[in-house]
């Protein structure tokens, strides 16, 4: 088992995420954006390539490796009726492979608003065929993410698209449930079950990542905890994955300084390093006490 972070949560410089990473005793990250000095910050993908070649000697000489890719390919900021776009897919590879990465989540472009039956399936499937085809052809393992996209619709929809993607597996993320509606129901529809969603995908998943949250209809959003102080069913579902032999990465996603796709939410960069050493600790207890 590998313990990481996506570790633009600990903060945007790779200096800073590298040093939150030792601090935890680990030795990989999950790589979203980050940030070069004299660079602007942007995901591993997209930085420019100087930038990308100051971050390999970083991560060499500081003895880090990056575990998996935290793509921005066909995510939730992706229009399915957009033009079909494969440069991040053909920057990522050449990164991946120098770095030495495996893993690289994707996702299945967003939802439109026309509901169930309005999703363009059809072509969701004939794009994610041959972005993950690419990716397999070089040596390397898409993994979809259960977000805010037409597979995070429910696990149906995960199902379908596994059944429709050869070559495809899963990171299965504990909290996203938790805030995505269960497209499976009538209006007005309820949030999704993360142990059902688990129950019915966890042989496909090849990576996890642990968020953690309690939906607030109030507001019609999630407050983020500690792992395991929400209702992700954390708990239930590594104990399940460790008693079905899970060995492989598990990455904190904490959401409770920052938001990666809610840029009103900022913090003290010292507050948000902070909490995600703390989350990192909290959930190395808590795997402790799980496999006890």
């Amino acid at each position: 088992m590998r313990l990481m972070g996506i570790a633009d949560e600990a903060g945007a410089s790779l200096e800073v995420q590298i040093k939150a990473t030792k601090d935890l005793g680990w030795k990989d990250i999950e790589a979203r954006n980050v940030e070069i000095e004299g660079f602007p910050k942007a995901n591993l993908h997209d930085i420019d390539d100087a930038a990308f070649d100051k971050a390999a000697t970083m991560l060499e000489e500081a003895g880090v490796s990056i575990y998996a890719f935290g793509s921005t390919i066909a995510n939730w900021g992706k229009k399915i009726d957009a033009p079909f776009d494969l440069s991040e897919v053909e920057r990522a590879i050449p990164r991946m492979q120098r770095l030495g990465t495996q893993y690289v989540r994707i996702m299945s472009y967003a939802i439109r608003a026309g509901g169930i039956e309005d999703q363009m399936v059809d072509e969701r499937v004939r794009r994610l065929n041959e972005i993950v085809q690419r990716f397999i052809d070089a040596g390397l393992q898409p993994v979809h993410e259960n977000c805010m996209n037409y597979g995070g619709m429910g696990w149906r929809q995960t199902l379908e698209l596994l059944e429709k993607v050869p070559g495809l597996k899963l990171v299965f993320d504990t909290a996203n449930p938790v805030f995505n509606p269960d497209y499976s129901q009538p209006e007005p529809r309820p949030r999704q079950d993360p142990w059902e969603f688990w129950e019915n995908v966890r042989d496909h998943v090849v990576h996890i990542h642990i968020k953690d949250c309690i939906w607030r209809t109030e507001k019609n959003d999630a407050d983020y905890t500690y792992p395991g102080d929400g209702d992700a069913a954390v708990r239930p579902i590594l104990s399940d994955a460790f008693a079905r032999g899970y060995d492989a990465g598990i990455s904190i996603e904490p959401h409770m300084a920052v938001v990666f796709h809610d840029a009103s939410v900022e913090a003290d960069p010292q507050e948000q390093y902070d909490n995600y050493v703390e989350y990192g600790r909290r959930l190395m207890t808590l795997i402790e006490s799980l496999r006890s």
